[in-house]
């Protein structure tokens, strides 16, 4: 079972959202926090594989409570969950180095698809933020395609070829599969690129395999 943590100040808002991923035969929700701050207090006493953030809440908001998990919980993946579609709330939840980001008004199953991409080791976007994203990897914002190939110029072949992969889309397993290695193995090249590549997380690891231009052969398995 995917363990899940659910933070909302929002009553009505949790019990929506729990209601969806229940529905899951391989979700279920551990806890509910109001706040940020009850959610890291949660998180150690529960040990979630996934927490879901609310960007806005009082005492610390998701964001801040995004950045504290990275520092002290590391190993919980972490998903926003939004009303708040402006570009400051997207590019400060990737640079908080979260795993997803959803907005609340989009496909229920979004939720349970975040939520497992998370815990299978990849990223999941919601369509809405994806395209804004790709928009603004086109229109330069992060990054031109040059400095892109320059910075993987320190991979090697093998962590490339994982790299493209993971901009793709791909978990570890589903890597693993394509490449002919085991889940572990995976996962220590994963580790490796990032730390080369001086990126927080597999999401923003995704947008410069995009803008290398790795993505597209990665994709139709070429």
């Amino acid at each position: 079972m995917i363990r899940v943590l659910l933070a909302d100040d929002e009553a009505m808002m949790r019990a929506g959202v729990r209601a969806i991923l229940v529905a899951a035969p391989d979700i279920e929700v551990v806890a509910e926090a109001r706040d940020g701050r009850e959610a890291l207090e949660l998180a150690r006493a529960h040990r979630p594989d996934v927490v879901l953030l609310d960007i806005r809440m009082p005492v610390l908001d998701g964001l801040a409570a995004a950045a504290e998990f990275r520092r002290v919980l590391p190993e919980v993946a972490v998903a926003m969950l939004t009303t708040f579609s402006e570009d400051e709330y997207i590019a400060g939840a990737l640079d908080c180095g979260v795993s997803g980001f959803l907005l609340k008004s989009g496909d229920p199953h979004e939720l349970m698809t975040a939520v497992r991409a998370a815990h299978g080791g990849a990223s999941y976007l919601s369509p809405e933020i994806a395209h804004w994203v790709i928009q603004h990897v086109r229109g330069g914002r992060m990054g031109r395609r040059s400095t892109a190939r320059g910075r993987i110029g320190v991979l090697t072949p093998r962590e490339r070829e994982v790299l493209a992969l993971v901009g793709a889309g791909l978990s570890n397993a589903e890597i693993g599969a394509r490449l002919f290695l085991v889940e572990g193995t995976v996962k220590t090249h994963v580790s490796a690129l990032l730390s080369r590549l001086g990126v927080k997380n597999r999401v923003q690891a995704a947008l410069l395999a995009y803008e290398a231009g790795l993505v597209d052969s990665a994709a139709s398995g070429q």
